[in-house]
């Protein structure tokens, strides 16, 4: 049996944070979704082999150009590609830190994938973006704090964007959902914001 997913919204004035789980993030269609990629960018496993099964050869033939341009994708860094047979109209790809105890700066790496994420879909005047949980499954990125850095870090990048209007967060299980939806709330309570 499927837990019935789970909603949870956080309003900043004109702007909105959305945690959603369980859920799939390959039917989203929201502009963009993120792709938890590795650095070769020619897909793997988890949400990375699901999104280029479902998006079809495009993203792979585009992630190829890109390597051939740029090389290995390093971590905290970002690129778009079209979505193929995807609902959303984007996959932007980033590539999240492995977890080594802490102390290697996976929280600033970690950020910086939800920050060049925004920032990609910004350029591309997109209104929304959908994240995976980046780095918590092969990367063993500890749930709880991966939650914490990847709410604080969009939720800021959200605030400065000019076009990006909301940020979800689709999670695969609902483990996942309850560390994030309390991330997202503890959050709210910091900044005084309103959460539905």
């Amino acid at each position: 049996m499927h837990a019935s997913p789970q909603v949870l919204r956080i309003t900043m004035r004109d702007r909105v944070l959305v945690i959603f789980g369980p859920g799939d993030i390959t039917r989203e269609e929201s502009d963009a979704i993120v792709n938890a990629a590795n650095s070769s960018l020619l897909g793997g496993g988890g949400v990375d082999g699901a999104i280029h099964r479902a998006g079809g050869p495009a993203i792979l033939e585009a992630c190829r150009q890109i390597v051939e341009r740029i090389g290995r994708l390093p971590a905290g860094q970002a690129v778009a590609t079209p979505a193929g047979r995807l609902a959303a109209r984007y996959v932007i790809h980033t590539v999240g830190p492995f977890w080594s105890g802490g102390k290697q700066g996976e929280a600033e790496t970690l950020a910086s994938c939800h920050r060049e994420s925004i920032r990609i879909a910004d350029e591309l005047q997109l209104a929304s973006i959908a994240f995976p949980a980046i780095s918590t499954g092969a990367y063993r990125y500890p749930v709880d704090q991966a939650s914490q850095v990847a709410i604080t870090s969009a939720a800021e990048a959200l605030q400065k964007a000019a076009h990006v209007r909301e940020v979800r967060f689709v999670l695969f299980d609902s483990g996942t959902f309850t560390q994030y939806a309390h991330a997202a709330r503890a959050l709210a309570a910091n900044l005084s914001l309103k959460v539905d």
